[in-house]
C-alpha cells in the first residue's frame, strides 16, 4: 500500500506511522533509539523509526509488523513468538520480530549467541530473552523448510 501526506519536516517517522497512517504496531518506548520497539524495515533493513524524520523515508519501502502477515497467514516469526512464548506484555515484540526478520535474511541458521548479538539494540523488560531466542531459532528452522523444495 502506498501512502502520501504533506507533513511537518520535523515529524518523526515513528509518529507518522502511528499517528498519521494509524499503523500502531510500531511502538515508541524511549525516544532515544535505545529500546528498538520502533524498529521497522526500511528498504528491507531493520531501522529504528524514531531516528528518522518521515520526510527522510520519502520514496522508501517500509514494512511494519502489520505488513508481515501475508494472505491471512502469520509470518513464521509471528507464529514462532506465539508458539514458543517469546512475548509477555508484547510491547517489544514488533521491534524484535522486525529485527529478527532482517537478521535471518543474512544468517538463516544462527546460534543462540548470534541471535543475542543481533538483538542487542532491542530491550525486553519482561523476559530474560530465553524464549525470544528460542522463538527466532524455531522460526529460522521453519523458514529454511519453506525454502527447501
Amino acid at each position: 500500500m502506498e501512502y502520501s501526506h504533506d507533513v511537518e519536516p520535523r515529524l518523526i517517522l515513528a509518529d507518522y506511522l502511528r499517528d498519521v497512517i494509524r499503523l500502531t504496531g510500531t511502538h515508541i518506548g524511549c525516544d532515544t533509539s535505545s529500546c528498538g520497539a520502533c524498529t521497522i524495515l526500511l528498504n528491507g533493513k531493520a531501522t529504528k523509526s524514531c531516528t528518522l524524520f518521515a520526510v527522510q523515508a520519502d520514496g522508501s519501502q517500509i514494512t511494519t509488523i502489520e505488513g508481515m502477515m501475508k494472505n491471512g497467514e502469520l509470518h513464521p516469526l509471528q507464529e514462532a513468538f506465539n508458539e514458543c512464548h517469546g512475548l509477555q506484555c508484547g510491547f517489544c515484540t514488533p521491534g524484535m520480530i522486525m529485527t529478527a526478520d532482517d537478521f535471518l535474511r543474512t544468517n538463516p541458521d544462527p546460534t543462540a549467541e548470534e541471535i543475542r548479538a543481533a538483538l542487542e539494540g532491542n530491550y525486553c523488560r519482561c523476559t530474560g530473552y530465553h524464549n525470544i531466542v528460542k522463538s527466532i531459532q524455531h522460526a529460522a528452522k521453519r523458514m529454511k523448510k519453506e525454502v527447501v523444495v
